[in-house]
Order: structure tokens, then C-alpha cells, then sequence
């Protein structure tokens, strides 16, 4: 069964931030989406429309890649982009975690920078 919501468009321009070599969570992207939950933000990457919008690089708050079909090119595409996991199966947020969107993505959002910066002190790492 497909799952729809009126968030996924925006869940997925937000995923289009996160470059090449960084990973953030579920609950990070849900964070700055009103509406979203972290399991919304899932049902939005297992239904991903096409391959412009860069899937792999969301995992869950642990660091690691979630069990499910998948989880293995997950994986395969993220050492591709440079992520590094740590005996554990976990990214290493440290090296690898998503500084957020840009500014611009701010802005059309109407978030002001002080209140992403609020949002962003309760991410993982």
C-alpha cells in the first residue's frame, strides 16, 4: 500500500539540502517540517518518486541504517558518498552529520535562523 501525505513535496525539497558525504535523521527533517513525524519522514523515503531526491543519506537517530529491504544498498550508497561507520553500524555523526538547510531554504519556509538554531541544539551528535 502507498502512502500519501500533503508533506511528502516538502519533506522532499528539504532532503535535496543534504549534500553529498552528510546524513541526518528522520526526526532532524520532521523537526523543521510542521506535520511531520519521524516515521512520516520514513513512509516518505521508502515512496521516494525518483533518484533526484537523495534517500540514503536519511537514517535513523542511532546513526545507523534501519533493518529493512533496502538497508544494504542504503549502505553501498552511503560509503559511496564517503560515509564512514563505526564498528557499531553507526555513522559517525560527528564527522558526517547535516549542518541543516540553507539559508534560502530558511527563508522560504518563514523559520528564522534563531529558531533553527534552537531546533538544530536537539539533533543527534
Amino acid at each position: 500500500m502507498t502512502r500519501t501525505y500533503a508533506v511528502f513535496p516538502d519533506i522532499y525539497e528539504l532532503v535535496k539540502e543534504i549534500p553529498k558525504g552528510q546524513v541526518a535523521s528522520y526526526g532532524m527533517i520532521a523537526s523543521l517540517i510542521p506535520g511531520a513525524t519521524a516515521r512520516i519522514v520514513g513512509f516518505a523515503m521508502a515512496a521516494t518518486p525518483d533518484d533526484s531526491i537523495p534517500w540514503q543519506r536519511v537514517i535513523n537517530s542511532a546513526g545507523k541504517i534501519s533493518e529493512r529491504p533496502g538497508m544494504d544498498r542504503q549502505r553501498e550508497r552511503l560509503m559511496d558518498e564517503g560515509i564512514s561507520f563505526k564498528k557499531n553500524g553507526a555513522a559517525d555523526w560527528k564527522k558526517h552529520r547535516w549542518q541543516g538547510p540553507s539559508e534560502a531554504w530558511l527563508s522560504a519556509h518563514c523559520i528564522e535562523f534563531i529558531d533553527f538554531l534552537e531546533t538544530q541544539a536537539l539533533w543527534p551528535g
